[in-house]
């Protein structure tokens, strides 16, 4: 049986549709109307004389045809992907751009506000930021590097520690007034923002046993920093997401300096190992190294002055 050539476009709309399993998402992702994936889509089905989907309400979810399509198409972007980076190293040109999903909460309280730093010393290098509390598969979806949150393993991917992820209960400075002077059981009085079982672990550090019903809780460490800043309660943050807030006087520590959680999923640098050694991720990987350094550093510093200050 000769089988018809089939325009590429009708593949990259099936392939879009795989993965997201929603023709909205996919039709997002090509910049596509949902009617023209949809149209692809029934176009590819047509030629082939068979479906590939089954349709579950907003779903579209592969049957074993589509599956085994699915893995002949992804060789063959791999294959394409392969083959432009070869064809770039072979014209002596280096990666220009990278490709980067991050945490919503990461890419707003700590990376966007440094983000014309980076631009400023490597101008050359476009960055494309994905800000998404999704899984990205990486190789796949065709990015270059990940900002991800975990113990460090990730299979088939390179990982290596950004920084470590502690937490610690801060507040408004309005808010963080009225607790000058109290004790530390007096925080479970208050209205607490945050995972209840974060805060039952915090305050088990602390020696204090409290049954703790927080007042909200939210999906989103940026929307709990938010919430924070908004006197709505004490939130239960993490250090480095915080610090902005913390340096320009925003949100203010409620609990003496060693009173911190470490939790066991830190922050990482994620990449696949075809992209170990490109220029592009070097520069942006310790770009990141020296900058989260300088958060601590300046973290740091204000504490020490804030020390001598209540020492006077």
């Amino acid at each position: 049986m000769r089988l018809p050539r089939l325009p590429l476009q009708y593949l990259a709309a099936f392939r879009a549709a795989a993965l997201t399993q929603n023709l909205r998402a996919a039709a997002e992702q090509l910049s596509l109307t949902h009617s023209a994936v949809s149209q692809q889509i029934r176009a590819l089905e047509a030629q082939l004389g068979f479906t590939l989907f089954d349709r579950q309400g907003r779903r579209v979810v592969l049957n074993a045809a589509g599956r085994a399509l699915l893995q002949c198409v992804e060789r063959a972007y791999q294959e394409l992907d392969a083959g432009l980076r070869a064809a770039t190293a072979a014209h002596g040109l280096e990666q220009r751009s990278l490709r980067i999903t991050a945490l919503p909460s990461f890419c707003q309280r700590w990376l966007l506000p440094r983000l014309t730093r980076f631009q400023a010393s490597h101008p050359e290098i476009a960055l494309e930021i994905d800000a998404s509390q999704r899984l990205v598969d990486l190789e796949r979806e065709g990015f270059d590097l990940a900002l991800r949150q975990g113990s460090g393993v990730w299979p088939g991917l390179l990982s290596e520690p950004l920084f470590d992820s502690t937490l610690m209960p801060v507040a408004s400075p309005a808010l963080a007034h009225q607790l000058i002077g109290q004790p530390l059981e007096a925080l479970a009085e208050q209205p607490l923002l945050g995972d209840a079982d974060q805060w039952s672990a915090w305050f088990a550090l602390c020696g204090v046993k409290r049954q703790v019903t927080p007042v909200a809780t939210f999906n989103d460490a940026g929307l709990l920093l938010m919430a924070t800043e908004q006197s709505m309660g004490i939130g239960l943050t993490r250090e480095l997401l915080a610090a902005d807030a913390l340096l320009e006087g925003r949100l203010v520590r409620v609990a003496p300096r060693q009173a911190v959680l470490h939790e066991p999923h830190h922050y990482h640098v994620v990449y696949p190992p075809a992209m170990k050694g490109n220029p592009a991720l070097t520069a942006f990987v310790d770009w990141l190294h020296a900058q989260t350094a300088q958060s601590r550093a300046a973290l740091d510093s204000a504490r020490e002055g804030l020390s001598r200050l209540n020492a006077c």
